[in-house]
């Protein structure tokens, strides 16, 4: 059997282990995995570590009336990001402002995911803010970064929050490069 939902309905503080489980018939009829995680929360949505790969989830997703799942965005190679950007899409570059001073896509708006502090990065705390002062919930908006990953885990909270139609860029900033697409610098 195949699962094709990932459904976290436990509210509880702090890291939490899960066990795997297999349920035959998950929210609407559909086969539900649990996998073992380490979950970490942090303001209401938070990280499912599993074997060192990061997902996003989201806690309210257990208590929709519809219990329907969460989008997982959707990636596409930089080729066809690119023609969706020239068929109208909007270019949402998640990378930070020094990143993106240092070259972008042509007509990419950049609202940071994460911001270098020290020798790491954090979160951007207003992000959805931010991203809801330049895009509508309704407009197509292809997201890079990067490589692929902090575009990913943008475009899973832009879905989580609303946003109808996100496509994720995969491969980021640095495969639209290398493949000559058109950038600014």
């Amino acid at each position: 059997m195949e699962a094709n939902s990932i459904f976290c309905s436990a509210s509880f503080p702090g890291p939490i282990v899960h066990r795997p489980v297999l349920s035959h018939r998950g929210p609407n009829k559909r086969g539900l995995l649990v996998l073992p995680a380490v979950i970490n929360r942090q303001q209401g949505c938070g990280t499912i570590v599993i074997d060192h790969k990061n997902l996003i989830f989201c806690p309210k997703a257990a208590h929709r009336e519809s219990s329907e799942p969460i989008g997982v965005p959707t990636s596409v190679p930089v080729r066809v990001a690119h023609e969706l950007v020239q068929a109208g899409h909007r270019y949402l570059d998640v990378r930070t402002p020094e990143e993106f001073s240092a070259g972008h896509a042509v007509g990419a708006i950049n609202v940071p995911y994460m911001y270098r502090v020290g020798s790491g990065m954090t979160k951007n705390p207003n992000f959805l803010e931010d991203v809801s002062s330049n895009f509508g919930k309704y407009d197509e908006i292809v997201v890079g970064c990067q490589s692929g990953k902090r575009s990913l885990l943008a475009a899973a909270e832009l879905l989580a929050a609303g946003y109808a139609s996100i496509t994720d860029i995969a491969g980021g900033f640095a495969a639209w490069r290398q493949n000559g697409l058109p950038s600014q610098y």
